[in-house]
């Protein structure tokens, strides 16, 4: 149930605005200048908001390319520019101005050029053009498209990815029926995410680049191989690197199939000779995760990062290297009781930047290959999502729960961040924001759980306030300060609602003891850090104990679905997104299988395994006798992590049981709700269940 990202993720939410002083284009679209009626935000003003999407810094440090995108509500559609500023800080330039799009921006290895993604030839090719957005080229011409690129180090040839057709479609075994719609499945991972599984596989490929043009054929180094790298469904590129003296490659490929895919989450980092075409499993015998391979410069250390167990996608994230004259591969983090994600390299070779989960807050940390040592560099009530070098410093992207992301400065010694994008700046002064508070709650069994609260706008202590428990998903996914077009809290606030969002047991961030606490425990300690954080903030004078909702989404939905068979009359109104209401049902029809197996720790009918039967004794819908509080439950029909029958049943049954209930169903969207008016849709819903019950 991890909420991660897919490339057509990207590619929907990139778009453009005009830079200051700059006139707009005819083919773009901007809302910068955007004045508001009133400084409480509205689902309308949530999804007028820059969007940052990718960044990339040149190779000498001194220039960030970024794209920005806008939405035009009226058109539900969204645009996405290019946009460059010094990485000193200072306004930003736009130089691309088209009504397609670009998206996955990056540099030319010497600088020269600026490369990214477009479909303005029809199909999603890499397209290169000068710093300053003049001679645009089209460098790729790949049928079908691509869906991915890297640049040699030494820029003599280009890496992408590219979808190949491998298996047989029912028309491919009965040609004389064209007209027939149907599947014919015969194994597990059928279908993943939100799609019906292809008979084509995403594949990497290399072929010759010179002077902004491909130079011979395309090699498939995974030719004839079903499987798939990038990862299905939210790899990118970053699971794909050339050596440095760009004779091989090295990519992330799950090598299973079926069933076996299923269940698994072994990983494994493959490295491909180009002149013998001979392929080394790197990683062999290292069962979990491996992903994302990183050379050192100096072609020393390959970096990855790795998770330990087989079939477990919430293990402890570590950061692992080999010494490529040696061979050793080892744990650089053993000791360090946190995940790391994104790593980076310094150009001498001697540390490694990276971001982690650290107690509600995502961080920016440092490693030292001389002794080994971590060392946090920032500290702060925001969410730094990812990290590059700079000449001098870092560049990263923040959010927090005040603002969207922002293309942060950061002092690499100091830790000190400064916003140099301010995209949102303008239309953030126009706003209030509701002050966010860091609580230590005590948990039933003594332990300190940190809780967000988050105040209206205008806030009145003498005032009483209905107040939403906030459920989190994942299930290990932390409640950190992240910005969200749905689950917002300012947008929460905004409507005079006091949010409670506990960081409960089954969070990273915290060690990885109370991440792991979850699993086989589904209805059990977290759902007293629940009541423990909702009791502990209804107490204060500014809360209505006799107003309070419980909302959450995927986990959190369960949570929802779970409390309202428990609450003892605590809550008024549940809202569930997209939660698990059968446990049961859960496990015969979710597509990665090795999530409720690891979390479940077992199927439904192995009546011997104590753990299994007590997860399944939890399961929701064993608990609706006692359900008698307003429910509201929405589903995307094209979420297959939990598929919408889930959905379905809950609301039946509330139905049935007289309980008043609303069923909001979206058939086009997954487990989230990505498109504009589907999106303000949701939001005015959201109130108006809770406006009904708490107000």
């Amino acid at each position: 149930m991890k909420q991660l990202s897919l490339l057509a993720i990207v590619v929907f939410f990139l778009g453009a605005c005009s830079a200051p002083n700059k006139p707009l284009k005819e083919a773009t679209f901007t809302n910068r200048d955007l004045k508001v009626d009133s400084e409480i935000m509205t689902p309308e003003v949530l999804w007028s908001f820059g969007r940052v999407g990718s960044v990339a810094v040149s190779p000498d440090g001194k220039t960030v390319a970024f794209t920005i995108s806008y939405t035009k509500i009226e058109e539900n559609k969204t645009y996405s520019d290019i946009y460059t500023m010094p990485a000193e800080g200072g306004d930003y330039t736009q130089i691309t101005f088209t009504k397609g799009g670009e998206f996955d921006v990056s540099w030319r290895p010497d600088g020269a050029k600026i490369a990214f993604l477009s479909a303005a030839s029809g199909d999603v090719q890499l397209w290169e053009m000068n710093p300053d957005g003049s001679q645009k080229q089209q460098v790729t011409k790949v049928k079908g498209g691509i869906e991915g690129y890297k640049y040699s180090p030494g820029m003599d040839k280009i890496a992408f990815a590219k979808s190949v057709k491998l298996d047989k479609t029912v028309q491919d075994l009965y040609p004389d029926l064209k007209y027939a719609d149907a599947r014919i499945e015969d194994d597990l991972m059928y279908r993943h995410w939100d799609h019906w599984v292809d008979p084509t596989y995403s594949h990497i490929f290399y072929i010759g680049y010179a002077n902004g043009s491909t130079v011979g054929q395309a090699t498939d180094i995974m030719e004839g191989e079903r499987y798939h790298s990038p990862l299905k469904p939210f790899g990118g590129m970053e699971q794909v690197s050339f050596t440095p003296d760009g004779k091989s490659i090295a990519y992330t490929c799950k090598k299973k199939t079926g069933m076996e895919a299923a269940f698994s989450t072994n990983s494994d980092i493959y490295l491909y000779d180009i002149q013998t075409a001979n392929t080394q499993n790197l990683t062999e015998g290292m069962m979990g995760y491996d992903i994302a391979p990183k050379y050192s410069p100096d072609g020393q250390y390959l970096a990855w990062e790795s998770m330990a167990r087989d079939g477990y996608e919430a293990d402890q994230n570590r950061l692992f290297m080999m010494n490529l004259a040696t061979g050793e591969k080892k744990d650089y983090t053993a000791d360090f009781d946190q995940n790391v994600h994104g790593l980076t390299w310094t150009a001498d070779s001697k540390h490694i930047y990276f971001t982690s989960e650290d107690k509600g807050s995502n961080e920016i940390f440092r490693f030292n290959l001389a002794d080994n040592s971590i060392t946090q560099v920032t500290e702060g009530i925001h969410n730094y999502n990812s990290v590059a070098l700079a000449a001098n410093g870092l560049i990263a992207t923040q959010t927090s729960m005040k603002h969207p992301t922002e293309i942060i400065r950061v002092d690499a010694q100091s830790g000190e961040g400064t916003n140099i994008s301010k995209v949102n700046e303008p239309l953030l002064a126009q706003l209030k924001m509701g002050d966010v508070e860091k609580r230590w709650i005590k948990t039933t069994d003594n332990k300190d759980m940190l809780v967000w609260v988050i105040y209206p706008p205008n806030f009145d202590k003498n005032k009483k306030y209905p107040a939403l428990l906030y459920c989190g998903g994942g299930p290990q996914s932390m409640v950190s300060q992240f910005w969200s077009l749905r689950w917002n809290f300012q947008m929460m606030a905004a409507n005079d609602y006091i949010i409670v969002a506990p960081n409960r047991r089954g969070l990273p961030g915290f060690g990885q003891e109370w991440n792991e606490q979850i699993s086989g425990d589904y209805g059990g300690q977290n759902m007293k850090d629940y009541f423990s954080a909702i009791d502990a903030v209804s107490k204060e004078p500014f809360v209505d104990e006799d107003r309070l909702g419980a909302v959450g989404a995927s986990y959190g939905g369960f949570s929802v679905y779970w409390l309202a068979g428990h609450h003892n009359k605590r809550f008024k109104a549940f809202i569930s997104h997209c939660g698990i209401f059968n446990f049961e049902q859960m496990y015969s029809t979710t597509e990665e299988m090795f999530f409720v197996d690891w979390d479940y720790k077992g199927n439904y009918w192995d009546t011997d395994n104590k753990t299994a039967m007590r997860s399944y004794a939890n399961s929701p819908h064993k608990f609706v006798k006692n359900w008698d509080t307003p429910m509201l439950v929405i589903h995307g029909a094209k979420d297959f992590r939990i598929p919408y029958t889930q959905g379905m049943g809950a609301f039946n049954v509330a139905k049935m049981r007289g309980i008043p209930a609303r069923f909001l169903y979206f058939p086009e969207e997954n487990h989230w709700v990505l498109s504009c008016h589907n999106g303000i849709l949701w939001q005015r819903e959201f109130f108006r269940w809770l406006d009904t019950y708490l107000k």
